[in-house]
Parts: C-alpha cells; sequence; structure tokens
C-alpha cells in the first residue's frame, strides 16, 4: 500500500476471480498466478490527485536481477506483445492485461509508472507480482491440448498409477504428484533457476523460457542429479544407506520439498518410476500437459547399433553394456514442435532417468512420439536412443571355452511390450504401445525398421523354424513368502527319439536387470520320445531366493537345452513377478473440508519368518503431508498389525490416500483409499 499523499494508493491484484478464470485456484488464493494468453485484471486505487492528463505506463522485469524487462504496450498492438487497457471509475482504474500465448513463464514484477503529460515520470509503483505459467487451454500457445476430458487428467489431476512389474504381470503404483500442494510452484521455478543454463547465463535462460521444448529438456536434466544441481540421486541397487529407498516414495511433494530445503541438493535416491514421477508433477504444475508411461521389456542400447547384445558363457552368465529393463518408466508432453517439420507435434517423449548424454547432459528428449512409429531417426531429440527402448532386436550370444561366437537366440518382438499408462476415464490401464510402433510382423513395421536404419537379423530359437526341439517355461503367479514350481517343457517334433542337457537357472535380478545371485541350478540328461514332451519340475523355495531377491521381487528363470544334432543350442527365458500381499486402507464416514477424519490401516505379515523395523508412510494431495508410523515390536508371521490415523482434509475433491509399508524382509507394499472431501455446509440460522 502507497502513502496518503500517493497518486496510486493501492492495487488489488484480484487473485480470487483471476486465478478461478485462469484455473489457478488450486495452487495458491492469494497470490496472483494466470496462464499466458488469457488477459487479467488488476484494480489501481487512485487519489483525487491523478486526472485523465496524467498517463500510465506499465513495464514488467523478470529474473532476480531483473535481467529481462519488458515494456507493455497501450492498447491492442502485435499479436506477439504484451498490451494493456485501462477503465476508469471514480478513485479507481481497472487495468486488464494481456499477454501473448508465447510469453516467457516466470515470475513477473510489474512496476506502474504514472507520467505527466511532458513524459516525466511523477511516481513508480512496482514490486507487483505475479507468476505467468503455460496456457494448454489457449489455441495459440505451443501446448494447446483442445479436450477438456484431457486437459483435466493431464494438468488437472494430482493422483496418478504408475505400471510396474513385467509385460505378462503388470502391477500398479498409486502416485501422488501433488503440483498444487502448498509452494510446489515455487519449487518447480527454483529447479528451473538452478539449470547449468540458469547459472551461465541467466538472461538468455529466461528468454527462452517461453518455449515449451526448451523448458521440458531442462526439466528432464534437472529431475536426475548427474552433472548439475538436480533433484534426485539415482541408485539402482542396494544398500540405499543416508536416504530413502526409491520404492519407499509414494509421491513428488517430499522430494521436491527436501531438495529445496536442503538448498538444491540432490535427494537420495530414485529410480526410473520416480524420476518419471517428479517430472510429471513440474511440468504439469507450470502448465504442460504430460502422462507418465511406462514400457515394459525396455532396451537400453549402449553402442547406437538398434539391437541389444547379450554374451553368455557357459555358465549361462551374461555380460556386456547393454541391458534389457522388466520395464522403464518415462513422460509425455504435449506441445507443438515449431523446431521441427509438420508432423512431429503430439505427444513428446521426455525421460529424466539419467541414461545417456544429449547435447553433453544427462538428459532424453523431448522426441515426437510419431517420429518413433515411423522410424525418423533423424529428428530431435534422441530419437534413435528411444525407437531402440521399444524396438530392439535382442540378440543372445554363447562364447565357446575356444573363445568362439555362437549365435544362441535372436528375439524380434520381446522389447516395447504393453506400454501402459493411466486412462483419462479411470484409474484403468490405457495401452499405447500402437502410438509408438505398428503392429509386430505386419509389412509396415517391417518397412518402417529398414527407413531407422536397422539391420535385419536372422531369427533363432523361438522365431527361427522350428528344429525337432521345442523349449517352454511355464509357472503359476506366486505370491512372496510362499514356494513355488517352474515347470520346463522340453517338446520333440521330430519322428525320433532326442536326448540333450538341459540347464535351468533361477536368479534373483532387479527390475532393470542388475543380477543379485542365483536362488538354484540344476542340470539333468534328458531324452524325449519321439512326438512328446519332457517336464522338468523345478521347486523354488522361500529359502532358496529370500537370500539374494531384489525389493523388485522378481526372479529369472532361464533353460539351455544343448542338443547334438540341432542347429546350436536353444534357449528361452521367463521373467516371475512375485506378486506382494495385501495392504488394507479404509477411511469410513464422510470427509468434510478442515474437519478432522480417521483412516484404518491394517496389513498381514504372510512370511514364514518376523518382520522387524515395520513403518506405515501415509501421504495425499490435499488431505496430508507424508508422514511415518513406526510399528513397536516385531511382527510374527500370520499376525494382523492396524493402525489408525487421524488427519484434517485441507482441499476438496476426489483425493487419494496412500500407504506404503516397510520392514526388514518386506518392502514395497502398498496401499491406497479414495477420500471425498465436500465443502461444510451451513445451515441458516445455526451456529
Amino acid at each position: 500500500m502507497a502513502n496518503r499523499n500517493s497518486l496510486i494508493r493501492g492495487v488489488n491484484l484480484r487473485s480470487h476471480e483471476n486465478n478461478l478464470a485462469h484455473r489457478t485456484r488450486e495452487i495458491d488464493r492469494e497470490r496472483l498466478i494466470v496462464r499466458r494468453g488469457q488477459p487479467f485484471s488488476i484494480t489501481l486505487q487512485c487519489s483525487d490527485s491523478l486526472s485523465p492528463k496524467h498517463h500510465l505506463e506499465l513495464a514488467l522485469h523478470l529474473g532476480k536481477r531483473d535481467e529481462v524487462v519488458i515494456k507493455v504496450q497501450k492498447e491492442l498492438g502485435a499479436g506477439d506483445k504484451w498490451w494493456f487497457n485501462q477503465q476508469g471509475a471514480q478513485d479507481e482504474i481497472l487495468l486488464t492485461l494481456h499477454s501473448p500465448a508465447d510469453a516467457i513463464i516466470g515470475r513477473y514484477n510489474l512496476a506502474v509508472l504514472v507520467t505527466s503529460p511532458d513524459g516525466h515520470i511523477l511516481e513508480k509503483t512496482d514490486k507487483i507480482g505475479f507468476h505467468l505459467l503455460f496456457n494448454p487451454w489457449c489455441k495459440d500457445d505451443a501446448v494447446y491440448l483442445p479436450d477438456e476430458r484431457l486437459l483435466q487428467e493431464y494438468v488437472m489431476n494430482e493422483d496418478g498409477v504408475i505400471y510396474m512389474g513385467a509385460w505378462d504381470s503388470i502391477n500398479n503404483l498409486p502416485w501422488n504428484y501433488g503440483q498444487f500442494e502448498d509452494y510446489v510452484m515455487d519449487i518447480c521455478f527454483e529447479v528451473l533457476d538452478n539449470s547449468n543454463n540458469a547459472l551461465k547465463n541467466s538472461k538468455m535462460d529466461i528468454e527462452n523460457r517461453s518455449d515449451p521444448v526448451y523448458v521440458g529438456r531442462i526439466i528432464t536434466a534437472m529431475v536426475n542429479s548427474n552433472g548439475d544441481r538436480g533433484v534426485l540421486a539415482g541408485r539402482w541397487e542396494e544398500p540405499y544407506s543416508g536416504g530413502v529407498a526409491p520404492y519407499r516414495w509414494t509421491g513428488s511433494v517430499p522430494i521436491l520439498q527436501q531438495w529445496s530445503k536442503a538448498g538444491a541438493r540432490a535427494v537420495k535416491y530414485g529410480q526410473c518410476w520416480v524420476f518419471a514421477g517428479v517430472a510429471c508433477t513440474v511440468l504439469r504444475c507450470l502448465g504442460i500437459p504430460t502422462r507418465l508411461i511406462t514400457n515394459f521389456s525396455s532396451a537400453h542400447d549402449s553402442d547406437g547399433n538398434l539391437s541389444i547384445d547379450f554374451v553368455m558363457n557357459e555358465k549361462l552368465e551374461t555380460s556386456g553394456r547393454d541391458s534389457s529393463w522388466n520395464f522403464h518408466c518415462w513422460v509425455e508432453s504435449w506441445m507443438r514442435r515449431d523446431d521441427l517439420p509438420k508432423g512431429n507435434d503430439g505427444w513428446q517423449v521426455l525421460d529424466p532417468t539419467p541414461q545417456e548424454l544429449s547435447d553433453g547432459e544427462f538428459c532424453c528428449g523431448p522426441c515426437p512420439v510419431t517420429a518413433i512409429k515411423e522410424g525418423n531417426l533423424g529428428v530431435k531429440y534422441d530419437s534413435p536412443f528411444v525407437f531402440t527402448e521399444v524396438n530392439a532386436d535382442i540378440i543372445y550370444w554363447m562364447v565357446r571355452p575356444d573363445g568362439q561366437r555362437q549365435k544362441v537366440r535372436v528375439d524380434q518382438s520381446g522389447v516395447g511390450r504393453n506400454i501402459s499408462t493411466k486412462s483419462v476415464y479411470s484409474d484403468q490401464r490405457e495401452d499405447v504401445t500402437l502410438h509408438y510402433k505398428y503392429p509386430e510382423g505386419s509389412a509396415k513395421e517391417r518397412e518402417v525398421y529398414e527407413k531407422a536404419g536397422r539391420r535385419v537379423t536372422e531369427p533363432t530359437g523361438e522365431n527361427a523354424e522350428p528344429g525337432q526341439l521345442q523349449l517352454s517355461i511355464k509357472h503359476a503367479k506366486p505370491v512372496f513368502g510362499t514356494d513355488f514350481d517352474v515347470i520346463v517343457e522340453v517338446k520333440n517334433e521330430g519322428s525320433t527319439d532326442a536326448s540333450a542337457q538341459l540347464t535351468i537357472l533361477a536368479m534373483a535380478v532387479t527390475y532393470n536387470s542388475f543380477h543379485r545371485g542365483e536362488c538354484r541350478r540344476q542340470t539333468t540328461s534328458v531324452t524325449v520320445p519321439a512326438h512328446k514332451i519332457h517336464k522338468e519340475v523345478v521347486r523354488l523355495r522361500y529359502d532358496d531366493y529370500v537370500r539374494c531377491v531384489s525389493e523388485h521381487h522378481l526372479i529369472r528363470v532361464k533353460a539351455f537345452l544343448d542338443a547334438p544334432g540341432e542347429n546350436g543350442p536353444i534357449m528361452t527365458m521367463s521373467n516371475i513377478q512375485l506378486s506382494m500381499p495385501e495392504l488394507l486402507v479404509e477411511v469410513p464416514g464422510k470427509a468434510v473440508l478442515q474437519e478432522q477424519v480417521t483412516a484404518y490401516i491394517s496389513f498381514t505379515n504372510p512370511l514364514p519368518v518376523p518382520l522387524k523395523g515395520g513403518v506405515f508412510t501415509v501421504e495425499g494431495a490435499g488431505l496430508l503431508s507424508a508422514s511415518e508410523i513406526h510399528i513397536n515390536g516385531d511382527i510374527s508371521p500370520g499376525q494382523k498389525v492396524s493402525v489408525k490415523l487421524s488427519f484434517s482434509p485441507v482441499r476438496v475433491g476426489v483425493r487419494k490416500l496412500l500407504v506404503d509399508f516397510d520392514s526388514d524382509r518386506l518392502k514395497d507394499v502398498k496401499g491406497v483409499a479414495t477420500v471425498v472431501v465436500r465443502k461444510r455446509y451451513m445451515i441458516p440460522g445455526f451456529f
């Protein structure tokens, strides 16, 4: 508020009305937060001394040191300029500001200058602050998305589902994006301010923040901490000492808060779904429509030859820099690509997990999904890498004791399966595989491969012309903590009996294929009569796999058949995802804004051993910030533990309460409850 002698005595930013019109009330009701390409109005309270002879001039300042200054034109100018108009009414002036649809996003300071008819500055009112975001509702904005249902999901929804597990055994993890939680927007701009580009040349960086391609690229670099002051440090195997294990997180907000409070020091630890979850939060908060994608059987090609080469020794131990991940998460953001030829607009892959350098930074994308589908690998950014993630051939080589390499198996359809995202209409899974590639085995798919410059490999193993012997693995869907059988079938299609040596190897692996150790190995000589099937049963006991199983509860079984007279050895493999026990979360009764509600959480130990150090982590956007509930003492086999949690919801709407349970022997058990928070209704005449 200015002093009583000022020409302008006060400013009303009309935050309530503006934020409602600009769909930012969820972020803040007090501060002014608006979207570009859409007008907003503020009111100036004036003294009687301000006359029609006086002129108003407006200037906008961006950056901590006012690196960028923009003069606001009076009345409509060219479409790419800020302009304003004014209406006077007695002691008030209504100023309506119009931002261009490609304005810089960020925190603005508005300065209002009162000048005399001869141009002298009589008074300056500054420190009028507001935030400007991308506007996917504005048809001229590069992030414009014309479907309101998609906008409600990909910008406004704070609750997500992340798909994990294996392509044939898909699990879902509820995730709290929380992009409208208190001060998350401020932290998102803090993330941009700490990028290498911003620290090197702040003015140039701010000027580039009008472009969602630039902003998306900066976010993917900054969500991981490799080579910059980024948010999350990655770690792919235990121990997770000095930090939080990746599977413990249930949402992005505690991660962003911790990073900010620590003065831009990396939070420990993240893996792909955590990186993607945080990136989705930041991009949605800034106004870029974004969704989280899971690619099952995702290839990581380190040498750029568009195939994944695994070299095995006679013990079936695999080496090589290439890898195939059980699943891998990234995000897609919706934007126009004015920097590329026509046909590249729409969904763009952005991958914040640090894997390979891109123009000297650990980031990936934005890469148009259409370019991947059509095999246009000359399109920036990082299209060959993304293409391989969903399309590579996997080639298995055997190195014999004499050093000779023998091709054992080529799998042309095992990579890029069941590519998934949360549906717009529910918490169900939507399959988007056909957005990334034509149907496996179709003529169009082969055409795209040749266009991409991918070498055509000779199929062997599963995709080859069948030899006399066929090999397959069968198993039930086992629960972690139980003993279970794996059945390897050797089928003889020939007209004569066949003898072979069969090796079965069960090993614990992480979701991104790090080997954790052998659980079981068995080698037997088998003779299979003509037109018959031999079944070899291997029982995997809890005691066998608990010693080395990772927190992803994943067992990889390889079956290797060496038969004289066949073209070569035969190999097949199967990833067995051990399912998790149920964690029950109930919120009975009605939930009312700012009134206490009670949640009941219960869990039964399914293991044959006691659990120590049990802890529940609970959070929910609009419900409560992340908090822990520790269990006293051990949880015996078969014992049920129940805890009660009370909280007062702070925002109305359909909310998700997310719970994670961890202990020494059982980790990553998740539960979720939906809570509908209503306003408190006042009955006239009652207090």
